[in-house]
């Protein structure tokens, strides 16, 4: 299959996501963000948490914080 024809078939899906606020890059940090929840409510603090997630899924700090208040957001509500 080629990349024209993912693209097609899953077209209406994309735009979906796109006017909903979610970028696509972000699907490979769903793990992390599962991971973040589950400290939580292991009652870990959060600056403890993403110190560790920011290590275990290489990547900064920064990110974190970022991933978890993006992942936390609402969507945007014209898109829903």
């Amino acid at each position: 299959m080629k990349v024209i024809e993912v693209l097609k078939f899953n077209r209406e899906l994309l735009r979906k996501l796109k006017s909903a606020g979610i970028r696509l890059e972000d699907e490979e940090y769903v793990d992390l963000y599962t991971d973040y929840t589950s400290l939580i409510e292991q009652g870990e603090k959060v600056s403890y948490i993403v110190a560790h997630l920011a290590s275990k899924y290489s990547v900064s700090e920064r990110k974190v914080y970022d991933l978890i208040k993006r992942f936390q957001s609402d969507c945007k509500t014209l898109a829903v």
